[in-house]
């Protein structure tokens, strides 16, 4: 779809004369200039003629998105259009995908309409996924909750571009901070391993495998035509290639939005400051089953904070700064944490039920957060005027969490990949 992308647009359609405001063309041979790309979806039927106008036109690149082929049994038919494509040295994605999204440069390929299919704003991480309906659903959701990615790619049964070409493109890309991948198979194995080896050491991966049962790898047959192999196998091969495997797209987007905004931790050390003591009880707990350390402040710090905060105020592991607390203590708790070395990730849970908590908070705390001393990642959990304190903390780059297990998942698997013992 066009959506305000910097370009010349050639539709094509033999019984058309305009499209949406634009001179419509019979055939790609009819336009008189060069093209660089172009994206197909006619049925399968019609492809291999478009593409051999193509040829002719002499364009190297294309986004095929109808299907109709392996996902379907039609693996001949694939095959044929795979041969006329190599030949010709023309690269393609696809077949049987969504369409391709840059936040960036505002490129989209995609053929649902904005009405059904919110696009995400600008953001750094990009996400590759063999399934297009499940990239659809995940942007959809990205934007609903204001979340920033660079690009996505739909790359369906992979003809002659598969996930390893992405996967290296990616791995050079400035608006790329983070990639996730979500894949059913991979068409070659061992280019798979050696570009996933040498991505991994360059940015975070994060990767959700499809087809780990065998009535999932059944289904992936039919979806994008891929084998899905032993689940076994592929775990030891992420594993081997440093990559970050998780179990749902809910991991995945927790993961990637702490490894996109926070700075690498010197330690696995972590502090709980937060307005309610059952929280911190659960944040405790939630640190020690996900093997972190509960951090253990210098005697200094602890005497700093008792002189300035009330008495009921428990200055400890968590530090519990009671209903009463506003805007001001939480400052002087984080900022005073932010400052001792024997402290790696500051575990903010706050709750914005209690009276004195301002929508300033959010100011306070991406003020701190600016400093880039240690990563601070908060939990919000409520209605209305929580999620709108969220909603501010995200804007201003800060990972912030409806729930304590998610965080402390999310920050376990950050220690993990940074390999922080």
């Amino acid at each position: 779809m066009i959506n305000n992308y910097k370009a010349k647009v050639y539709p094509i359609n033999p019984h058309e004369e305009q499209i949406i405001g634009y001179k419509c063309y019979s055939s790609v041979l009819a336009i008189n200039e060069d093209i660089e790309l172009a994206i197909i979806a006619v049925p399968a039927a019609h492809v291999l003629q478009t593409v051999n106008d193509c040829v002719k036109k002499k364009i190297k690149n294309l986004i095929i998105i109808s299907s109709g082929y392996s996902e379907i049994g039609n693996k001949k038919g694939e095959e044929e259009l795979k041969k006329i494509l190599d030949k010709n040295n023309i690269k393609v994605i696809g077949v049987n995908c969504l369409g391709n999204y840059d936040a960036h440069t505002k490129f989209d390929s995609m053929f649902i309409p904005t009405s059904r299919l919110k696009r995400p704003k600008p953001g750094y991480i990009s996400f590759i996924s063999q399934s297009g309906a499940l990239g659809a659903a995940i942007l959809d959701l990205l934007a609903f909750n204001d979340y920033g990615i660079s690009k996505f790619i739909s790359y369906g049964n992979a003809t002659n571009l598969d996930e390893s070409d992405y996967l290296s493109y990616l791995s050079t890309d400035q608006n790329t901070k983070v990639i996730c991948m979500y894949i059913e198979g991979v068409k070659d194995g061992n280019k798979f391993m050696k570009i996933a080896k040498e991505v991994s050491l360059k940015k975070p991966v994060i990767i959700l495998k499809g087809g780990k049962t065998e009535s999932g790898a059944k289904a992936a047959i039919s979806h994008t035509g891929s084998l899905a192999g032993s689940y076994e196998v592929y775990k030891a091969v992420f594993n081997q290639c440093g990559l970050i495997e998780v179990s749902s797209l809910n991991e995945m987007f927790n993961l990637a939005r702490i490894l996109e905004n926070t700075i690498k931790p010197k330690g696995r050390k972590v502090q709980i400051i937060t307005n309610g003591g059952g929280y911190g009880i659960l944040g405790t707990d939630s640190v020690s089953l996900n093997n972190l350390k509960l951090a253990e402040m210098y005697l200094r710090t602890k005497n700093e904070l008792k002189n300035k905060m009330p008495p009921l105020v428990s200055v400890n592991n968590p530090i519990d700064l009671i209903g009463d607390a506003n805007d001001e203590r939480f400052n002087l708790a984080i900022d005073k944490c932010t400052k001792d070395n024997n402290i790696d990730i500051i575990l903010t849970l706050l709750l914005p039920q209690t009276p004195l908590i301002t929508e300033n908070i959010s100011d306070v705390i991406s003020k701190l957060n600016d400093l880039k001393k240690k990563p601070i990642i908060v939990v919000c959990t409520g209605g209305v005027f929580a999620q709108k304190i969220k909603s501010e903390l995200e804007s201003k780059g800060i990972p912030c969490f409806n729930f304590i297990s998610e965080a402390v998942y999310s920050i376990k698997k950050m220690c993990e990949y940074y390999k922080i013992d």
